[in-house]
């Protein structure tokens, strides 16, 4: 996604600050959350899901403690590496343990650990910005 280009560029800078948007028909846009469930572009989800930009799938795992790199497959596997991976881990960020972090880190995900509610609309802000991120969500 390209961002607009500006309108010009007076003595106060440039005057168009339309920031890109991402295409709802072509990116997983998370449209609401609440307890046990996800709404995301069409499709409501009642399980924990890994939701990249262009693909959501089912995830089991149900607490942040199980994270981990054999669970987060289908995210290793995508077409386009992700940068950061954002973890909603319920009602309240938890604290990951340093050998996990560390995991993470040398498969090349920056990771940033939040409640779901945070998660979600990190998500969709970083996604609007053409970021590679991808989220990790345990239902509330």
């Amino acid at each position: 996604m390209i961002p607009p280009k500006s309108g010009g560029t007076g003595a106060g800078g440039p005057t168009d600050k339309t920031l890109p948007t991402p295409d709802p028909a072509q990116v997983q846009l998370i449209r609401s959350y609440g307890p046990g469930h996800f709404l995301i572009g069409e499709r409501r989800w009642e399980s924990p899901v890994l939701v990249m930009p262009t693909e959501t799938v089912a995830w089991t795992v149900t607490r942040a403690e199980e994270l981990a790199l054999d669970n987060l497959a289908a995210l290793m596997s995508a077409p386009t590496p992700t940068e950061l991976l954002v973890v909603g881990c319920g009602p309240r960020a938890v604290f990951l343990a340093p050998p996990l972090r560390a995991s993470l880190k040398s498969a090349g995900l920056a990771l940033e650990v939040v409640d779901t509610g945070s998660a979600c609309r990190i998500f969709n802000v970083l996604l609007a910005e053409s970021r590679r991120v991808a989220a990790a969500l345990i239902t509330l």
